[in-house]
């Protein structure tokens, strides 16, 4: 019988040919997940994505509802915390859907590929076991990423990192309505202003035709 040692010598040549040795290939499992800010589309609809959840507003989950706006609650599970009963409404009565924005609202990009995997899918755990929805997109706080991100976005079941093309929160000073073209994706926030956020940006919608979507819809698995 060949010696073990002569055997590994002629297996090591095989393993690289085919990445099984390769750091550089374990460390880009999974295949990342894409980056959009904004859907290529031809069908007349944009997209409502709200942010964080620390103000809880019933003005603004009323027009959630009464519209039936199918938002994409990008939630913080400390903000949800201590009154999940405002957000169950939301997503149990309308087709609004909980997704991924981490667990401590942290700039992904200051914590290895690691501490993005704690992050997200300490997140996605939460969500599952306090709403039964399983996030499939990630938006990172302050819109920051890195490649680590994508790869531990899609570690985490999402299919998508998320950034937008208009920010409409009132920070002060409300925006100006914004332009919106199909396809388009609105960062809010929920904060005592997003009643007044949502009504300007459905308004500038309806101008431009457009009816709100869900997002996760037009991103491909």
């Amino acid at each position: 019988m060949p010696k073990p040692r002569a055997v590994l010598a002629a297996l090591v040549p095989l393993l690289v040919a085919v990445g099984l040795s390769s750091p550089a290939r374990a460390a880009s499992w999974p295949a990342p997940a894409p980056v959009v800010s904004q859907v290529d589309t031809e069908d007349p609809v944009f997209f409502v994505t709200i942010d964080d959840g620390w103000y809880h507003d019933p003005a603004a989950a009323r027009i959630l509802l009464d519209r039936q706006v199918p938002a994409s609650l990008f939630l913080l599970p400390g903000a949800t915390s201590y009154d999940t009963v405002y957000f169950r409404r939301i997503v149990d009565n309308g087709p609004s859907r909980i997704e991924n924005h981490g667990v401590q609202h942290q700039d992904l990009t200051t914590l290895d590929e690691q501490g993005q995997r704690a992050e997200l899918c300490g997140a996605r755990s939460r969500h599952l076991a306090t709403f039964g929805q399983e996030p499939r997109l990630t938006r990172p706080p302050y819109g920051a990423f890195n490649a680590d991100t994508r790869t531990a976005a899609r570690a985490c079941g999402s299919k998508a990192v998320v950034t937008w093309t208009h920010d409409q929160t009132t920070w002060g000073t409300p925006p100006p309505p914004p332009e919106l073209r199909a396809g388009d994706i609105v960062l809010l926030h929920f904060t005592p202003d997003l009643a007044a956020d949502l009504t300007r940006v459905l308004a500038a919608a309806d101008a431009a035709g457009l009816k709100p979507a869900r997002l996760r819809d037009y991103i491909r698995d």
